[in-house]
């Protein structure tokens, strides 16, 4: 989930009538500028049992061409014992440090005496709904250890990931986090998830491909119809390098209990991705699904 609502993508009339700007990434990837590449990310990987089966079988018999794991949640060493068993899944970091519901909490993997700015009073991560306050008294260097320590625990699995991203933070929540990500990103040879083309023009322009268009979160969308709506989306998807940040999950009694208000979601994202209609559409639209690891081949030679 993300703190920000993203523009709805442009329409194919909008397209035809619009003169795009050329694709720097289209370019930067090797494809031309009227390609419409596509990476759809499966977010919240180890988060719960339901979310692991869903994005595993999203991954294999779906439309999902890559997902993110979160490092400090408790299916994430089911998580990764999954992509050892599968080493031709993409996967990123879901650098975790917010916790988006209230009785299902995670903490730091630091010790928290290291990290007391990361946590709140009860000792886990803050919730979503106090990400202005936590924002406000983080420090840099903690945060750093915290965000090292998820990706070297990765690492240490014997997997190599492709990207970073932020889970409830919009393009890290701060100037500096955003800027500390990048950097973590390129000492570990990754790519980074970028939520708005205005914050990825710039590096673009320094040789590293990012999304043309704003990431389109799947909470953003209404429960009622989505197929349909995911359905148009696809057939009017724009030129260049669009991202879809998708939540499977089976609607299990764990992800009942787990979100009794919204496990419908992440239901509803299963269902489509790993329809015959989203592979159909894909196919006659002559979208180009991509993982993150063209990109992350970009970053590392930067």
């Amino acid at each position: 989930m993300s703190e920000k609502p993203y523009r709805n993508l442009f329409s194919k009339a909008t397209r035809e009538m619009t003169h795009l700007p050329q694709s720097r990434t289209n370019r930067l990837l090797g494809y031309p500028d009227d390609a419409r590449l596509l990476i759809i990310n499966a977010d919240d990987f180890g988060r719960s049992h339901a979310s692991n089966e869903a994005t595993l079988r999203a991954l294999k018999d779906g439309v999902v061409s890559s997902t993110t794991v979160m490092v400090p949640c408790p299916w994430a060493l089911h998580a990764m014992q999954l992509l050892t068993q599968h080493p031709e899944m993409s996967f990123g970091i879901h650098l975790t440090v917010v916790c988006d519901v209230p009785h299902y909490r995670c903490g730091p993997l630091t010790c928290k005496d290291k990290v007391p700015s990361l946590v709140d009073e009860s000792g886990f991560f803050y919730l979503s709904n106090r990400i202005p306050q936590w924002l406000a008294q983080v420090r840099l260097h903690e945060l750093e250890t915290e965000f090292r320590a998820q990706i070297e625990t990765v690492l240490a699995a014997g997997l190599a990931p492709t990207h970073l991203d932020w889970h409830c933070l919009y393009n890290g929540g701060r100037a500096d986090i955003f800027e500390l990500t990048i950097k973590l990103a390129q000492e570990y040879g990754l790519a980074m998830r970028v939520f708005d083309r205005s914050t990825g023009i710039a590096l673009q322009r320094k040789g590293l491909p990012t999304n043309d268009h704003d990431v389109l979160d799947s909470y953003r969308l209404a429960i009622v119809e989505k197929s349909a709506r995911y359905a148009q989306l696809l057939r009017d998807l724009p030129s260049g390098l669009s991202e879809w940040a998708v939540h499977p999950a089976l609607g299990t009694p764990e992800m009942q209990a787990i979100e009794p208000e919204s496990w419908q979601v992440r239901q509803t994202d299963f269902d489509f991705l790993i329809s015959q209609e989203a592979r159909s559409i894909i196919e006659q639209e002559g979208i180009v699904l991509l993982s993150y690891q063209p990109l992350q081949q970009r970053w590392h030679e930067r």
